[in-house]
């Protein structure tokens, strides 16, 4: 048995227009994916081919590749086409490696946790990122 009202057939045609697009997806965790949707249910579930997480942090942003992706509809906040003749940032974005993105997300994350110890944070955050593979971490943010 079906909770599928007859509402619900609005919203699969709707997407219906967007079939064999690029779009952009924002999630309810706030994660911002791109992608080419291919299919789609009436729970406005999707299958987006080429996708890619987009993180951006300030003025830096990476794409980090997912392939083909399936989305559960009620996870979707946002369904929107891209413009594919305009740029999809602004010039004053730059693009980085995935490594450089999570490790300026790590950065900004302790800056939040901690605003009052940038010398602290910019001396040992290298020493951070070194060791926490190897749970050494907990050590670092206790001396902080």
């Amino acid at each position: 048995m079906s909770w599928a009202g007859p509402e619900d057939i609005y919203l699969s045609t709707s997407l219906a227009s967007y079939l064999d697009r690029k779009l952009l997806v924002l999630l309810r965790d706030g994660r911002k994916l791109l992608g080419t949707l291919r299919s789609f249910d009436q729970f406005a579930n999707a299958v987006l081919e080429g996708a890619c997480e987009r993180v951006i942090v300030g003025d830096l942003y990476c794409d980090i590749p997912l392939g083909l992706y399936i989305i559960r509809g009620e996870n979707v906040v946002l369904i929107g086409e891209l413009d594919l003749e305009k740029e999809e940032l602004p010039p004053h974005m730059t693009r980085v490696s995935v490594d450089e993105i999570k490790r300026v997300r790590v950065h900004d994350a302790l800056m939040v946790i901690y605003p009052n110890t940038s010398s602290i944070l910019s001396t040992s955050f290298s020493i951070f990122i070194r060791h926490r593979k190897q749970k050494r971490w907990l050590l670092i943010l206790r001396v902080l």
